[in-house]
């Protein structure tokens, strides 16, 4: 019977997605929850798992192809002919021609069936186990993930259910339109329920699933006693698992005379039907340990990416990351929950063989430059990423929206520079975290804002203009993933330490991808570092819906006339940057913007900062 799979709702604001990439061909066999393609959306890119096993007869929307929520994408043979359930009973007659009545073998094979099922604990298990709602225990919800986040997706389960969880164990990962994050499980036991599957919606607050003390969700295919002996046989566990086998418990001893006859049946690997049979012979045969090592078949678990990893299993984006960096799967460590890979492991496999293949080439003393490594996307034609496409609305929205001009100036930092090297060793022992020149920046823009609050402000729809009273700054930080600017709240009320611990920990959360979304909210001014590449300066675009922006750039040593008290004007070395204000001309005026760089420039130069470095 084809089964058909289609785009689910991904969102109350998602009407259509983009099919990015199969994961499977036609013709290939997949099984019932695994990824089947890849699809992207305007806020989430999420895989999208089949919903039952079988062969993949048909792919009916291709690469590249946009549909809408509803649509068919594919269908799937299951196999089943006219049902599911007729040939799964059809086989069992068929190997019960002794019994006295025909309905009598249909109702005497299922607790063979069932028997077996517990101790195998197989995935249509656990997805059978929510079916018994109302469990009760301790209710995992989705907590706020940002003060404008009303709802996210479950993208998937990192646990299923009669799986054993730890408090604070990673528990599920969840997408919303700003963050995808993982939810932690809120105490320790059992998960006894999932509510919300994979692919749906959630509101802030919603039920997503249960846990327990840990008896709760095996209880109800424990009764058969009789099923423990049965645990070596995990051919079985595929079954189909009918739970009402309870009422023909007293019909195994009837059928125990027949179990000796099917077992010729045994070397009949190839259909999938006889599974439900082999369980059945194996039960009268449990005091024998000889034919049980079935062990072996637990590596036939098909996975989503290539054959020719063998470790837990990775999502096929990983897979691709991998394979444009060149990182071999077999030899990463995985940091994720149950040595899982992520994205994050991957990276820094590719840093670190990266960081290693230049120590190779030694032999060429005479040549201090390398010429850069072509890059592999050289004459290759690829989508643009999700965040790629955001970054670029927001950027046409602020140039489109915006007047918008840039001015700047020069700024000798060689007394801050100076302080700084004094200062380092010990602010390091004391702080905890090293002394950027970022921190005297930051501390000298926010300082400024307060007494020009048109620089610190915001045009609204209505035309008026709202001038803020806090200085909640943010940080452009050029990442992985691509441009994140992640926001030091209340800046303008920190001091040096306490700016530097801040960027240090949003520096780390960018590096190691656990961005929140409020740690991305809520900005009033932003600084981008153009210079941490070499940059001199940028006519950099002002981040809406803020009004003003400031660029630093590099910090260069160079000969420069100064007045010296005693020596008169002289050349001396010193160190100097430029800093560029880019600001929207609706609001800020050329004036405004040199009235604020001259106070950012007198504070800098003045570099009067000795007391908060304790020197």
């Amino acid at each position: 019977m084809a089964v058909s799979v289609t785009l689910p709702a991904l969102g109350e604001s998602v009407s259509e997605g983009t099919v990015t990439r199969w994961l499977k061909a036609e013709g290939e066999h997949v099984e019932a929850d695994e990824p089947l393609l890849e699809v992207s959306t305007d806020k989430v890119d999420t895989e999208i798992p089949a919903p039952a096993s079988g062969t993949l007869s048909a792919i009916k929307v291709a690469e590249d192809e946009t549909v809408e929520v509803g649509a068919e994408l594919a269908l799937i043979d299951d196999g089943s002919g006219g049902g599911a359930a007729a040939p799964a009973a059809e086989p069992a007659q068929q190997e019960a021609p002794a019994q006295q009545a025909p309905p009598a073998p249909q109702a005497e094979p299922a607790p063979q069936q069932a028997a077996p099922q517990q101790p195998a604990q197989p995935e249509p298990a656990a997805q059978a186990a929510p079916s018994g709602g109302g469990a009760e225990g301790t209710d995992v919800v989705l907590p706020a993930l940002g003060e404008s986040v009303s709802e996210g997706t479950v993208t998937r389960w990192l646990k299923q259910v009669g799986d054993t969880v730890e408090a604070d164990e990673p528990l599920l990962e969840v997408s919303t339109d700003k963050v995808d994050t993982e939810i932690p499980a809120p105490s320790a036991g059992t998960l006894l329920e999932i509510v919300v599957g994979e692919d749906e919606t959630a509101e802030v607050g919603a039920k997503l699933a249960v846990i327990g003390s840990g008896e709760a969700a095996p209880q109800a295919p424990a009764q058969p006693a009789p099923a423990q002996p049965e645990q070596p046989p995990r051919e079985a566990a595929p079954a189909e698992a009918p739970a009402p086998a309870q009422p023909a418990q007293q019909a195994p001893p009837q059928a125990a005379p027949q179990q000796p006859a099917p077992a010729q049946a045994a070397p009949q690997p190839a259909p999938q039907q006889p599974a439900p049979q082999q369980a059945a012979p194996q039960e009268p045969a449990a005091p024998r340990p000889e034919p049980t090592p079935t062990a072996p078949a637990q590596p036939t678990t098909p996975r989503a990416g290539g054959a020719e990893f063998d470790g837990a299993y990775v999502t096929p984006l990983v897979r691709k990351l991998a394979a444009e960096h060149g990182v071999n799967l077999s030899e990463v460590k995985g940091t994720g929950v149950g040595g899982r890979i992520r994205k994050q492991d991957v990276v820094a496999a590719a840093e670190a063989a990266k960081a290693a293949r230049p120590q190779a080439p030694a032999a060429p003393a005479a040549r201090t430059t390398t010429p850069a490594e072509p890059s592999p996307l050289r004459g290759q034609t690829v989508k643009m990423p999700r965040i790629r496409k955001l970054i670029a609305e927001n950027m046409m929205k602020a140039l489109h929206s915006q007047a918008q001009l840039s001015t700047v100036v020069e700024v000798d930092v060689t007394r801050i520079m100076k302080l700084r090297a004094r200062a380092k060793e010990a602010f390091v022992a004391r702080e905890g975290v090293k002394l950027s020149p970022m921190p005297f920046f930051v501390q000298a823009a926010a300082e400024a804002l307060k007494a020009h609050p048109a620089i610190n402000a915001k045009i609204n729809d209505d035309g008026t203009i709202t001038y803020h009273d806090v200085e909640n700054i943010g940080i452009a930080v050029d990442s992985e993933k691509g441009l994140m600017v992640p926001v030091i709240k209340e800046a303008g009320n920190l001091n040096l330490a306490g700016i530097a611990r801040k960027t240090a920990e949003l520096a780390k959360k960018v590096r190691e991808g656990g961005l929140g979304p409020d740690d991305m909210s809520g900005g009033t001014f932003t600084i981008s570092n153009t210079g941490s590449r070499g940059a001199l300066f940028d006519t950099i675009i002002v981040n809406h819906p803020q009004v003003a922006e400031l660029g630093i750039g590099a910090t260069v040593r160079r000969p420069v006339v100064v007045d010296h008290p005693e020596l008169g004007e002289t050349i001396a070395i010193r160190d100097m940057v430029y800093l560029t204000l880019s600001y929207d001309h609706q609001l800020v005026d050329g004036a405004d913007a040199a009235r604020y760089l001259a106070d950012v420039k007198a504070r800098l130069e003045a570099g009067e900062f000795e007391g908060e470095l304790g020197l």
